[in-house]
C-alpha cells in the first residue's frame, strides 16, 4: 500500500472512471480549511486547489492549473492483500465507496467545545498516545469521551481575517481549534486497484514537504487509530444499522469498550435496552448507595490488629458474573440522582477501572450509566464535566414510531398500539403526582393488564390517569358505533335531529385517526353544516390547538 499524488493523466488525459462520474473538483476537509493559506484563489463554495503529481494542479473549479496555494487530495495505490483493510463499503450509483483508517477531518461539534476547551487549559484532557502531522508538525490525539480530537493553529493567511467550516462557524486567524479525527471515505478503483479520497485531507505543506509526508509517514499515521478494526474486518463483508437505532449504538460502544451514558425520561426504556444487550447486566441503582458502599468496607481486626479492606458485594457479583469469559456490563442506573460524592467515586472507577485504588474490574467488564437530565427530576445532579467527558453519551427520544417494533417485539396488547399509532400524544402524559400517568413503560404495563384481564379497558385507568382512559374508550367505541352508523340510510339521516347530527359528527372525529375514508364519507352524509365543523375541528385538532 502506497499513499501518492494523483496525475495529470488520471484527470485529464484519460480520466478515471471516478471522475466522469463525480469530476475532478473536491471540497475540503474542516482541517483544510483551517490551515491552508487563502489568498482569494484557493478556496471556492468550500472547493480546493489540490497538488498533482509532477507541478501541476487542479484549481477549485476543477481545472488543470499552477498554484502555490494547494491541499492535499491522496490516492493509495493497492498491493495483493490490502482489500482485507477495507471495511463499509457502499455503492452510490456506478460508484463503491469504502472507509479506510481515521484522520482530522471536522470540527468538533459545538456542544463539546467549551468542554474540551477548558479540559485542555486545566491539562485534563487525556491524551492518546498517537499525533497525527498538521502542517508539519506533530499534534496529539486527544480523547474527549469517546470522540479523538487533535488541536490546530488556524492560518494566518486568509483574505478576511477568518476561516468558515463546514458548520458554518466562523474561526479568526491565529486562534486554536479542535478538529474532530473521523474515519476517511475512499472512492474505489477496483480495476486499477486505487483508493481516492472523497475530501481533499490536510494541508499546510510546500510541494516538497507534502511529498515527503504523503510518502514516508501520512499511511501510518492513517491507519494508527484502526488496528483493531483492521485485524477483524474485511472488504466484502458488510452491516447495516437502522438510523436512529440508540440500540445498536450502545451495543457498538460495549463492544468497543467504552464508557456510554443513556439520557432519557423516566420510562423511555433505558434499563430495558441494556438488558437486551446483556441479559445478565449487574444493575446498580446508585440512588440507594454510598460511596462506602460503592468502595467497600474498612474493618478492624482487633486480632493482628490491621485495618482490612473488603470488597463491596457488586464487584464480588461482577467478577463471579465475568468468569464465563463473555462481555458483561456494569450498569451505574440513575447517576445524575447520586450524590456528587458518589459521582466523585463512579469517575475514578470509570477513569481507573479500579475500585478502591485495588480491586481491577474484569477485562470482560464494560461500563454503562443512565440517569435523567436536571430538568427532567427534581431530585437530578448535574454530572460533574471530567465525569460527564469519559462517557459517551446517547440520547434517547421515545416516540411512537421508534416504539412500535418493540412493542411488536414484547408482543404489546394490540388495542394498545392501535391506540397510539393513532394518538401519539397519548404516548407520554404529564405527571401531577395525584393520578396516573402515561409513559412507554407504563403503557407495558397497561398492555399487562389488558392481557391478564380479557381486555377489561376499566383496569387501565390507575396506570394511564383518568383523561387518557376515558380517550382510549372513546376511540375504540367510537371505532364501533361508526360501523353501526353507516348502516343508516339517507332517508333515516334526513329524520336524525340536529343535536344528534353533532354527536355522530363528534364520533367522526374519534374514528377519524383510524378511518379517515370511512369517517369523512359519514360527515358528508350529515350535510355541508357538519362536514364544515367536522373539517375545521379535525383540522384545529392536527395543528395542536
Amino acid at each position: 500500500m502506497k499513499s501518492i499524488f494523483l496525475s495529470h493523466k488520471q484527470l485529464f488525459e484519460n480520466p478515471l472512471p471516478v471522475f466522469r462520474t463525480v469530476g475532478t473538483a473536491v471540497q475540503a476537509s474542516d482541517l483544510v480549511l483551517a490551515t491552508i493559506p487563502d489568498d482569494g484563489f484557493t478556496l471556492s463554495d468550500k472547493s480546493v486547489n489540490y497538488f498533482l503529481a509532477g507541478e501541476d494542479c487542479v484549481d477549485r473549479f476543477g481545472r488543470d492549473h499552477k498554484s502555490v496555494n494547494c491541499a492535499v487530495r491522496p490516492a493509495i495505490l493497492m498491493e495483493p492483500g490490502d482489500e482485507k483493510q477495507l471495511s463499509h463499503p457502499r455503492e452510490m450509483g456506478d460508484i463503491l465507496t469504502v472507509e479506510l483508517g481515521t484522520f482530522p477531518s471536522v470540527i468538533l461539534d459545538p456542544s463539546m467545545r467549551e468542554m474540551a476547551e477548558k479540559q485542555y487549559q486545566e491539562g485534563t484532557l487525556r491524551k492518546t498516545g498517537t499525533s497525527y502531522t498538521v502542517c508539519g508538525a506533530k499534534r496529539d490525539v486527544y480523547r474527549l469521551g469517546a470522540k479523538q480530537i487533535v488541536r490546530v493553529p488556524v492560518t494566518e493567511e486568509t483574505v478576511n481575517g477568518y476561516v468558515q467550516l463546514s458548520d458554518g462557524s466562523a474561526v479568526t486567524a491565529s486562534e486554536e481549534i479542535f478538529i474532530e479525527v473521523k474515519p476517511v471515505r475512499w472512492y474505489y478503483d477496483e480495476i486499477n486497484k486505487l483508493l481516492i479520497s472523497g475530501k481533499a485531507l490536510f494541508a499546510g505543506m510546500d510541494r516538497a514537504d507534502a511529498s515527503a509526508y504523503l510518502t514516508e509517514v501520512f499511511i501510518d499515521e492513517l491507519l494508527a487509530e484502526d488496528d483493531e478494526e483492521i485485524a477483524s474486518g474485511s472488504f466484502g463483508t458488510s452491516y447495516h444499522i437502522e438510523e436512529h437505532d440508540e440500540l445498536d449504538m450502545i451495543r457498538a460502544f460495549v463492544k468497543a469498550n467504552i464508557p456510554v451514558f443513556i439520557h432519557g425520561l423516566t420510562g423511555d426504556g433505558k434499563s430495558d435496552r441494556v438488558k437486551e444487550i446483556d441479559p445478565k447486566v449487574l444493575d446498580i441503582e446508585l440512588v440507594n448507595e454510598t460511596p462506602e458502599t460503592i468502595n467497600g468496607r474498612a474493618v478492624y481486626n482487633e486480632a493482628t490488629d490491621e485495618i482490612i479492606d473488603i470488597k463491596p458485594v457488586w464487584l464480588v457479583k461482577l467478577e463471579r458474573l465475568c468468569e464465563d469469559g463473555e462481555l458483561h456490563i456494569l450498569f451505574f442506573d440513575e447517576l445524575t440522582n447520586a450524590t456528587k460524592q458518589t459521582q466523585a467515586v463512579i469517575f475514578k472507577i470509570v477513569l481507573e477501572r479500579f475500585v478502591n485504588n485495588r480491586w481491577p474490574l474484569p477485562e470482560n467488564a464494560r461500563i454503562v450509566a443512565a440517569g435523567n437530565d436536571r430538568a427532567e427530576s427534581s431530585v437530578a445532579h448535574d454530572l460533574a464535566e471530567p465525569l460527564f467527558g469519559r462517557f459517551a453519551h446517547i440520547y434517547i427520544r421515545t416516540t411512537v414510531e421508534n416504539w412500535m417494533p418493540w412493542a411488536v417485539r414484547k408482543r404489546i396488547n394490540p388495542y394498545v398500539m392501535e391506540f397510539l399509532a393513532n394518538n401519539d400524544l397519548y404516548l407520554r402524559t404529564a405527571y401531577t403526582g395525584t393520578e396516573g400517568y402515561a409513559d412507554p413503560r407504563r403503557w407495558e404495563m397497561a398492555s399487562r393488564i389488558l392481557d391478564s384481564s380479557g381486555n377489561d379497558f376499566a383496569l387501565i385507568e390507575p396506570i394511564v390517569g383518568r383523561d387518557t382512559a376515558d380517550a382510549f374508550i372513546r376511540f375504540f367505541r367510537a371505532q364501533e358505533e361508526m360501523a353501526d352508523l353507516a348502516k343508516y340510510t339517507d332517508e333515516e339521516i334526513s329524520r336524525l335531529s340536529v343535536a344528534r347530527r353533532y354527536q355522530i359528527a363528534q364520533q367522526c372525529l374519534y374514528a377519524a385517526a383510524a378511518k379517515p375514508k370511512e369517517a369523512e364519507e359519514l360527515v358528508e352524509r350529515l350535510g355541508a353544516e357538519f362536514a364544515a365543523w367536522y373539517r375545521y375541528v379535525l383540522e384545529r385538532k392536527r395543528e395542536g390547538r
